[in-house]
């Protein structure tokens, strides 16, 4: 951080907080004079079923384009939630279309990060007064303590919008990213929209909430700066012990040192737990992963269930596809659809178990029969356990209940290979982000094929793509936990 040293930079540093500080207190006042509910009403009543639209572009632009510097996307994320809890919406679409789309915002920002790279900075940076020895900082940093920016800069508007393209340029790897953005963009999608969904009825107070809020955070975030400087001072051992004896020479705080002993290993625990490595974050973050996915398949099978009819989402998505119908289309939605087919999957799954097998990367040939396996034995039991009718005159045959959409549930297989090959494969090799991106565009097709041809509402396929992720990310975690406990036995 660049602070100002010459009385001309104490003025003009003094002048621009003045207008930050009039700015906030003019925003705050004129946004106490807005009818909230009224405006609550007015975009529940217009925009409908396509707030999740509006929702999953602002929230892919807060980062993708770096919008977030401009407008912070979560004021629209609270509303696309208080919408739903007005009834015009469905808040499990509504996180997940939210998630899925803020990840993919941040990953878009760190490949273009990654592919403008350091030359771009040197280039325009000296007009932000980036100079190339602060872009070395920026990158010792992003070396040290990136993640930890990618996870709590979520919720800090400039730093949401600016991280992933700082990361990426910096040449942070997207296998490190990728833990910290999933879990981030998922705590913030939730947050916020169920801050929205939970506070309908009410938005004055929760705009009230949330000013209180930013308040909170900023001490937190006080806080936070504070724990850091001590724990950079308590790691020097001869610090520690220096701290500790003076402790202990005072009565009032001997109690601190006895309960800091006996709490040592829960806290060391949970330490490592939010720290790469090591059963670390990495699992923390396939933890969170699992939880979501697991709460949405729940959520659409509760309210689904006795075979209930489409949802406004559902409607939504069904108008969208019959505007788009053309005679090329579906036949291009046909073949798309048939790369998510039983057999088909089956047989790609085979293969890259063998290809996995032949690399002697054994969790992953392991993760990939598993996971398949489960999802042929699941999918059909929840089908049956919800028993929902599918939609009426679909354009392909297609038997049985509706929900979950089997096609979308083996259509995860496609991106989880893309992220495996490029992690486990080949991690230095070029063309990685390409083939993320295909394998996640190609998952996102089939599920959304289903909806285009009237087999399977939306609902459905959003059900069929979580149960996918969660059943992949629980046979992940399992061979991650066998895979650190083998390893450590061999040591």
């Amino acid at each position: 951080m660049h602070l100002p040293q010459t009385r001309g930079e104490r003025v003009r540093f003094g002048v621009i907080a003045i207008a930050i500080a009039a700015g906030a207190w003019f925003i705050s006042h004129q946004f106490e004079s807005l009818d909230l509910e009224q405006i609550l009403s007015d975009v529940s009543d217009t925009l409908g079923e396509w707030t999740y639209l509006l929702a999953g572009i602002l929230a892919f632009l807060e980062t993708g384009a770096f919008v977030g510097l401009v407008v912070p996307g979560e004021t629209f994320v609270i509303l696309a939630g208080a919408v739903a809890g007005q009834g015009a919406t469905d808040i499990y679409i509504t996180i997940a279309i939210v998630w899925f789309s803020a990840w993919a915002g941040d990953s878009t920002s760190f490949f273009i990060g990654r592919k403008l790279g350091r030359g771009f900075i040197m280039r325009h940076g000296p007009r932000l007064r980036i100079t190339e020895e602060r872009f070395k900082q920026v990158e010792g940093y992003f070396a040290r303590h990136g993640g930890k920016t990618i996870l709590v800069g979520r919720f800090i508007g400039l730093v949401r919008a600016l991280a992933p393209f700082i990361a990426g340029s910096s040449g942070m790897r997207y296998g490190a990213f990728l833990p910290y953005s999933v879990l981030g963009t998922g705590l913030w999608a939730g947050t916020f929209s169920l801050l929205g969904y939970f506070g309908s009825r009410s938005i004055e107070r929760i705009a009230e909430v949330a000013g209180q809020g930013i308040f909170l955070f900023g001490v937190t975030a006080g806080a936070v700066v504070a724990i850091v400087v001590v724990v950079r001072f308590l790691r020097d051992p001869g610090n520690r012990e220096r701290a500790v004896a003076w402790m202990e020479r005072r009565r009032a705080l001997r109690p601190l040192v006895a309960l800091g002993r006996r709490v040592k290993p829960q806290a060391r625990f949970l330490w490592n737990r939010v720290t790469p490595g090591n059963l670390g974050l990495e699992l923390t973050a396939m933890l969170a992963v699992l939880a979501v996915s697991v709460f949405v398949v729940v959520g659409f099978a509760n309210v689904l269930d006795g075979g209930a009819g489409p949802t406004a989402g559902d409607r939504a998505a069904a108008e969208v596809a019959l505007n788009l119908r053309a005679d090329w289309l579906t036949g291009v939605a046909e073949g798309v659809t048939w790369l998510g087919a039983g057999k088909v999957t089956l047989v790609v799954a085979l293969v890259a178990a063998l290809a996995f097998a032949w690399r002697r990367r054994w969790p992953e040939a392991a993760v990939v029969l598993a996971s398949m396996a489960i999802l042929y034995a699941a999918v059909p039991w929840l089908k049956e356990v919800v028993d929902r009718p599918r939609p009426e005159e679909g354009l392909v045959e297609a038997s049985g209940d509706a929900y979950p959409s089997g096609h979308a549930a083996y259509s995860v297989l496609y991106a989880w290979l893309a992220v495996a090959v490029t992690t486990h494969l080949r991690p230095r090799a070029t063309g990685g982000t390409a083939l993320v991106v295909a394998g996640v565009v190609v998952g996102a097709a089939i599920g959304l094929s289903r909806v285009y041809l009237n087999v399977h509402y939306l609902s459905d396929v959003s059900g069929g793509w979580a149960l996918g992720i969660a059943v992949f990310t629980l046979c992940s975690i399992v061979a991650l936990i066998l895979t650190h406990l083998r390893e450590g036995s061999s040591q």
